[in-house]
């Protein structure tokens, strides 16, 4: 049983590679009592580990019974012969000194003679027991690391996770973001209110706004010299006064909403309309003309309307409305004329304001200058006293009448601004008022110039009185029907694209009444409307005659025109208003009987006005367009056929051999040209080219000539200028 037990331990020390030449130097070294004890020990060990692998999965019933009676055996000899302690390197960490020296006494009386085995055995022990310490720390190490290589990936696995949450999280939030600009784009953009500056409500409110101006420019002063008048209607003036603050304040606001072209559209941005309001100097006068300067009445009472002279600072507010009504109305003569009486008046206002000012502050009737003693009854009233002012300073500024002489200093001083100020208004009503009436004036002056020249031309050449006589009536009509003006000359300084909105506002109604032109193209009908030329006639004058080159049709515009016979008197039909004719003499139609002569008289009745369009001029526009011009002679030739004035052979028979010869002494012109020019550029070359070879044979001769001597002259200098 001992040898199977042996065998049985011997046989798992030998699966264990690091303690099997151990285990077989001690049985070596320490007889069979420590090779018992060795052999239990890993039996203990090799069993403890392989229990449940080997020793019940054996060979059988028999290895099982033998290793029951092996263990009882193993058991009985300890519990007779209890074996000595071991030595064991972990249990001294724990035992104090004294315990180590009684266990190392225990042992020396029990084992004195394996002193030396014991120790060698506890040093292989130990070795075993770090090696296996070491063993274990390498697995822990490993199954830190296989337990870290699984945090990492479950923490990767986390962030992956993490990573598409968020992605998901910052999908649904894009797509939020994305709900929330589809909904800001679907919800349009607030409009703020903005005054158009070009805009009629803009002049509105300029007709506003220049009502408390104008208020407070003739009102102010005139309260503060007379205060009679400020006593009298005190809650009259506060109710005015503070509406035309209302309407400043307001004022101040439409004007930070004021939009201005910025690259020729209309900025509507609140900031920076209030940007650009703030950089202009009117927005320092507007916040002047707000102070609230009515604070000082507290203190010193509501008469004293002279506290609010800061609202005068409004005044270009004033003179802007003065600029668009000149602008806008249908008489700017009158209008400058009025303005300035206008002017005059506030200055003599003004000034009449101030000698009553100078004169109570001088003294009434204190001398003969100043205003007379109001103590006078007929003196102290409020109209005589105002009255009397305005006329003092009406014969001062415009140094006509005569006026009190002054007395003190401070009167001479006043009285030289007057006439300095008067000189300086006489001058300007002068001028203006002469400008004023001379522009009036011009048209006229210029209508009256024409005339005495063509009177002048037809004395001079001995024109017949009835001739005579019948030109200047045409004028006359001109003049008094308004129709002396040159559109090309009034219109020259517009842009093409307003001329030809003109133009078809003024003819093109004219224009589509003719057949031929219904139905051509928008282009082709602005080009020809701005080529229409109004003409007048005087009665009894002749449009067209039969047999004349018809080189213009004509749009009856406004009179009436009789188609008569030879004898002048017989009249077949009168055309009015909206008729035309001679269309089929401009086109040129081939195959027509009449070719390009009129083939009625037309004459007018009265006087009659026309529009005019020359054959050059349809040309010049139907060479743009090629598809018109056909469509044009599809509608004469289907008039023609209509009234049986065309020969079909003629025009189905292809190109005119008129045209064809046309055609071709062009191009034997442009030929003879160019041959012309060609033999001028080889008249060029030729003595270009005998120039040079001159030039060139002179050079020659000139190397000729040349000496060797000369050649080593040169080459010295050049050493010599080289050094």
């Amino acid at each position: 049983m001992a040898k199977i037990g042996c065998e049985n331990s011997f046989s798992t020390r030998q699966r264990l590679s690091s303690h099997s030449p151990d285990d077989e130097l001690a049985v070596i070294e320490n007889g069979d009592s420590r090779a018992h004890s060795l052999c239990e020990e890993i039996s203990e060990r090799g069993l403890s580990s392989e229990s449940h692998r080997d020793s019940f999965t054996g060979a059988g019933a028999m290895a099982r019974l033998s290793y029951f009676f092996f263990m009882l055996r193993n058991w009985a000899s300890h519990r007779m012969n209890p074996e000595a302690e071991r030595h064991d390197s972990f249990l001294e960490r724990f035992r104090g000194p004294e315990l180590k020296d009684i266990s190392s006494r225990e042992s020396n009386a029990q084992s004195v003679g394996h002193n030396d085995a014991l120790h060698k055995r506890n040093k292989k022990e130990d070795k075993k027991d770090e090696i296996k310490k070491d063993e274990k720390k390498e697995e822990e190490k490993k199954d830190e690391k296989k337990e870290g290589d699984k945090k990492e990936e479950e923490k990767k696995d986390e962030k992956k996770d993490e990573k598409k949450d968020e992605k998901k999280d910052e999908k649904k939030d894009d797509k939020k973001d994305d709900k929330k600009d589809d909904k800001k784009k679907e919800e349009p953009p607030k409009e703020i209110w903005i005054m158009d500056p070009a805009a009629d409500q803009y002049y509105k409110w300029l007709t506003i706004i220049a009502g408390p101006v104008f208020y407070n420019l003739i009102m102010i002063v005139t309260r503060a010299c007379f205060n009679e008048l400020q006593d009298t209607y005190t809650y009259l003036w506060i109710f005015l006064d503070y509406t035309t603050d209302f309407i400043y304040y307001t004022d101040t606001f439409v004007r930070s909403r004021t939009g201005y072209l910025e690259q020729g559209l209309l900025v509507k941005d609140a900031k920076k309309l209030r940007s650009k309001y703030r950089t202009t100097s009117q927005f320092k006068y507007d916040m002047i003309s707000m102070i609230p300067t009515d604070i000082l009445f507290l203190k010193f009472g509501f008469n004293n309307p002279e506290f609010r002279f800061n609202r005068l600072c409004k005044l270009p507010r004033l003179f802007e409305f003065f600029e668009r009504t000149e602008t806008r109305t249908s008489f700017p003569n009158m209008f400058r004329i009025s303005n300035l009486v206008l002017y005059i008046l506030i200055i003599i206002h003004w000034n009449a304001c101030m000698f009553f000012a100078i004169s109570k502050t001088i003294g009434f009737g204190s001398d003969t200058w100043v205003y007379p003693n109001i103590s006078h009854p007929e003196h102290g009233r409020l109209a005589r006293k105002y009255i009397y002012s305005l006329y003092w300073s009406t014969l001062t500024l415009t140094t006509i009448g005569e006026t009190p002489p002054p007395v003190k200093d401070v009167e001479y001083l006043f009285v030289i601004a007057d006439f300095l100020t008067g000189v300086l208004i006489f001058a300007s009503i002068v001028g203006n008022v002469g400008a004023m009436i001379s522009n009036m004036n011009a048209s006229r002056a210029e209508f009256q110039a024409k005339i005495d020249s063509i009177k002048q031309y037809m004395q001079f050449r001995k024109v017949t009185k009835d001739l005579e006589a019948r030109v200047i009536k045409w004028f006359d009509y001109l003049w008094t029907e308004k129709k002396t003006c040159d559109e090309k000359e009034v219109l020259k300084n517009l842009p093409d694209k307003l001329k030809a909105e003109i133009a078809i506002n003024v003819h093109l109604d004219t224009l589509k009444k003719v057949r031929i032109f219904q139905d051509c193209e928008a282009g082709l009908l602005i080009e020809l409307v701005l080529k229409l030329q109004p003409q007048v006639f005087s009665p009894g004058d002749y449009i067209c005659k039969k047999g004349d080159i018809g080189r213009e049709m004509y749009i009856i515009k406004e009179g009436k025109l009789a188609v008569v016979a030879d004898d002048g008197v017989t009249q077949f039909v009168v055309l009015s208003d909206g008729a035309y004719f001679g269309e089929i003499s401009i086109l040129g139609i081939k195959g027509s009987k009449a070719g390009n002569r009129r083939t009625a008289n037309i004459r007018s009745v009265g006087y009659s006005d026309l529009f005019a369009l020359s054959k050059d001029d349809l040309v010049e526009a139907l060479t743009e367009y090629p598809d018109a011009k056909k469509a044009l002679e599809e509608k004469g030739k289907a008039i023609l056929m209509k009234d049986n004035l065309i020969d079909e052979a003629v025009a189905n028979a292809g190109a005119d051999p008129k045209d064809l010869e046309e055609k071709v002494i062009k191009l034997q012109e442009n030929l003879d040209v160019m041959q012309t020019k060609f033999a001028q550029l080889m008249a060029e070359f030729t003595s270009n080219q005998t120039r040079m070879k001159q030039r060139v044979t002179e050079m020659e001769a000139k190397v000729k000539s040349i000496k060797p001597e000369d050649l080593s002259e040169v080459v010295a200098d050049k050493d010599k200028k080289v050094q």
